[in-house]
């Protein structure tokens, strides 16, 4: 059986491990053995932290929503609900989008809520 030297694709495999661990630190960036599990279990973070974002922005928005009605004497929870009974479908991210950078649209928004 013929021998078959692995030189170009172990350098290119290599090669696209380096340029992940491209602003590792130390022996992370440099040592092939080390820099192959400091870059799988980058890519296990970022694929959690991926989820986590989004219940992080929920979280936000939901600050802002509450921050907002409060100054309108009613809380959170009353708001919401009276926006599902008044089949008013704007999600929480458009909610608080209006809160923060349209405050008279918001108003509308929690006069058409309170009118329940």
């Amino acid at each position: 059986m013929v021998r078959v030297k692995r030189g170009f694709v172990a350098r290119r495999k290599r090669k696209k491990l380096r340029k992940r661990a491209k602003g590792f630190r130390g022996g992370l960036r440099t040592q092939l053995r080390r820099r192959k599990q400091a870059v799988t279990k980058a890519k296990t973070h970022a694929t959690r932290h991926r989820r986590q974002k989004k219940g992080t922005m929920r979280r936000l928005w939901i600050v802002r929503i509450n921050a907002a009605v409060r100054q309108a004497g009613i809380t959170y929870n009353k708001f919401i609900s009276a926006l599902k009974k008044k089949n008013i479908l704007l999600d929480r991210r458009s909610l608080a989008e209006l809160a923060v950078n349209h405050p008279q649209d918001f108003a509308k928004v929690l006069e058409a809520a309170k009118s329940a």
